[in-house]
């Protein structure tokens, strides 16, 4: 049975990825900065006769946190199959390149992109232990440079407001894109997935998609042996092939 730490896996999107990876016979270790409320999220999978996971805490944005998420996961298995980085935050809205201040850029980047790195780099050592590592790094096309200076992209009236979050997503996709060259000789995987625009408490429910299509998304990006390491992949941009400019 391969095993799976979530970040971010209590609600939303992480939460349902979570509950397919169970239901695809995943062990799944749902990583949440908030101990309590993962394992109140963790009764509804309980209740569908889901069993095979355990809560963790983990708060991406402390060194000590992280370590001790990696000690708890060690007492049970030393090796972790696959990473997905899903934990993020969207800050303070709107956020434009002229008035967001430099508080706010630290604040999203903590998350965003140092957290992603901090987990990574400490959970390393456990992937390179499995025969099929992957890590997957939850993006978006809103971090896409060529989007974002495409008038006929269908969110380039409003980018604009996400100025932090989308240089975080842009910052994600470069770090991915260099880990996936500086793992290129290891069995180690990256992917980035853009899991579309989805009604999540993330954006106050305004989004389009279901977290069960964004789950999907990111569920088949991890199973895509065809694709490539360091590959973007946006369903919601392109349904047939999932490429996006970016």
């Amino acid at each position: 049975m391969k095993s799976v730490l979530i970040t971010g896996a209590n609600k939303g999107i992480g939460f349902e990825t979570a509950r397919q990876l169970l239901q695809q016979e995943f062990y799944v270790y749902l990583g949440c900065r908030d101990l309590q409320k993962g394992l109140e999220a963790s009764k509804q999978l309980t209740l569908s006769g889901l069993d095979n996971f355990e809560v963790v805490q983990i708060d991406i944005t402390q060194d000590e946190s992280v370590r001790n998420a990696h000690t708890e996961i060690s007492k049970k298995t030393d090796v972790l199959d696959v990473l997905i980085n899903n934990a993020a935050i969207a800050g303070n809205l709107p956020q434009t390149a002229l008035t967001a201040g430099i508080d706010e850029w630290k604040t999203v980047f903590d998350t965003n992109l140092y957290g992603v790195v901090r987990t990574t780099q400490i959970f390393l050592d456990m992937l390179r232990k499995s025969t099929e590592p992957c890590i997957v790094n939850v993006s978006s096309s809103i971090g896409s440079l060529t989007l974002h200076n495409e008038p006929t992209w269908p969110y380039y009236a409003n980018a604009n407001v996400f100025a932090v979050y989308s240089a975080s997503k842009a910052a994600l996709n470069m770090y991915s894109v260099t880990l996936a060259h500086e793992l290129r000789d290891t069995l180690v995987k990256i992917r980035m997935v853009d899991p579309g625009y989805t009604k999540t408490d993330f954006n106050g429910h305004q989004g389009l998609g279901t977290v069960k299509d964004a789950a999907m998304r990111i569920v088949n990006a991890l199973k895509d042996s065809s694709r490539p390491t360091g590959s973007f992949i946006s369903e919601e941009y392109n349904p047939e092939t999932g490429k996006c400019p970016w």
